[in-house]
């Protein structure tokens, strides 16, 4: 029995997955190899960070990023479960040395472990996600703090697995994305330790999770306007879904659940432990609104001249090009529990229950006044519709659907609570509904 495998057959060799070709940026750039000079590469979907407003904070660069789309590549270099191999701990290292070839450890205890090897798979393409910035990474992938923008500074503890998930997409139609828990190291390994969860199948194989776990949500009827969130789970090493465990890291996994797959729908989303993405497809994006719809929206809300109810002057949303700077003079300000839009001033302080809490002019309620900003990370909205709700308390504004639905939709924090967010900024959502209907004052002439 031949451990080290061949590294003329089966997986490609690692350097061939490091080579520029099938790493990195040009994921969003190279052609497929049916693709003619010129044309559009076929695109399996796109992966989109939330807490981030179409950017991240220091900009996106190279794989790290907040949206990357995921194209098929030049030549296939996705794997697939081969020979499994009982071994004794001496021979772990030697097995495990080869970098030609991918393959899972399962380690049992001391004196016995399961190694799968795992063969070239000319059908798919692999793509991998993780904090680790090494060529294997194809996205890398940061913890993303309450309020917008990454956990940053030496001592910033990430949650997220430096090789966290890989996703498996099927080079021919309908290009059907699979999403599995872990990836493959610099030496083309998974390496489940011994107090990782794992066991072994009824069909005799071997399965697993990785310590803070990968969660997959897919919302019912689809990302679209009827959208309602589904129920979290957890996948495996080997794709399988499970009931989540009663704490994020607990050694006993949930219950399989037969019935329901890792293939990754429009609108899904998956759960890093630190940061959450959102699935979208090509059919779903077509649906989304795109920059310049958003930016016509900007410029029509603009042209009806919205007035502070009090000071009377115009307000106006600005333009994205200038980000989320210090707000100006026309910025909209909007008192988020009664949703009565104003300019900026400074009377109505209630200090003594925060610096932002505020007493609205019109209605007397007290609570956040804050800036308004527009989201502007189109794959987050479920329509089109115009920019009539803000998320409370942070302020960035869409549609009432998608401020509907992300506001009643939980995203993991921690080891085992749930909080709704912002989708823009990531800002834990607050009110009994977590969003506003916005109320603007036309202009008096």
């Amino acid at each position: 029995m031949v451990l080290e495998g061949n590294p003329e057959v089966g997986s490609p060799r690692t350097s061939d997955l490091q080579h520029p070709e099938n790493q990195g940026s040009c994921i969003l750039s190279s052609p497929g190899e049916d693709a003619q000079p010129g044309e559009e590469p076929i695109k399996y979907g796109e992966l989109i960070v939330l807490g981030y407003n179409g950017c991240l904070a220091s900009g996106d660069k190279g794989r790290r990023r907040s949206r990357l789309a995921l194209n098929r590549r030049p030549h296939a270099n996705g794997v697939k479960p081969d020979v499994m191999h009982h071994i004794s701990t001496p021979l772990v290292s030697k097995a495990l040395s080869n970098r030609g070839q991918h393959s899972i450890s399962y380690t049992l205890s001391r004196s016995h472990s399961v190694i799968v090897e795992y063969t070239h798979d000319s059908d798919t393409d692999m793509f991998q996600i993780g904090r680790s910035t090494e060529n294997m990474i194809d996205f890398v992938v940061t913890d993303t703090s309450p309020g917008g923008g990454a956990a940053e500074g030496p001592s910033a503890q990430s949650t997220i697995s430096r090789y966290a998930c890989r996703i498996l997409c099927d080079r021919r139609p309908p290009y059907t994305a699979r999403i599995y828990a872990a990836g493959f190291d610099a030496s083309s390994n998974i390496f489940l330790g011994e107090r990782a969860a794992k066991w072994r199948t009824p069909d005799g194989l071997m399965d697993g999770l990785t310590t803070n776990g990968v969660l997959v949500m897919h919302p019912a009827g689809g990302f679209s306007e009827d959208s309602a969130p589904g129920v979290w789970r957890e996948i495996s090493v080997c794709g399988n879904v499970y009931t989540l465990r009663d704490s994020r890291s607990a050694q006993q996994r949930g219950k399989l659940v037969e019935n329901e797959s890792n293939v990754l729908q429009d609108g899904s989303l998956i759960d890093l432990c630190g940061a959450t993405l959102l699935w979208r497809t090509p059919a779903g994006l077509l649906r989304a609104p795109t920059l310049k719809q958003l930016e016509a929206q900007r410029q029509e809300a603009n042209a009806a001249r919205p007035q502070c109810p009090v000071g009377l002057s115009t307000l106006a949303f600005p333009s994205p090009a200038r980000g989320r700077t210090a707000p100006d003079k026309q910025q909209p300000w909007v008192y988020v529990r009664c949703g009565h839009v104003h300019g900026y001033h400074g009377w109505g302080c209630r200090r003594e229950r925060g610096p932002q809490e505020r007493e609205c002019p019109l209605c007397r309620l007290v609570g956040p006044y804050v800036p308004l900003w527009l989201g502007q990370e189109a794959g987050l909205c479920l329509d089109p519709g115009p920019p009539s709700h803000a998320f409370a308390p942070c302020g960035h504004v869409c549609s009432e659907k998608t401020a509907r639905y992300w506001a009643q939709t939980p995203l993991p924090h921690g080891t085992h609570a749930f909080h709704a967010a912002c989708p823009f900024c990531g800002a834990w959502l607050t009110g009994e509904h977590g969003c506003v209907r916005l109320i603007f004052q036309g202009p008096l002439d």
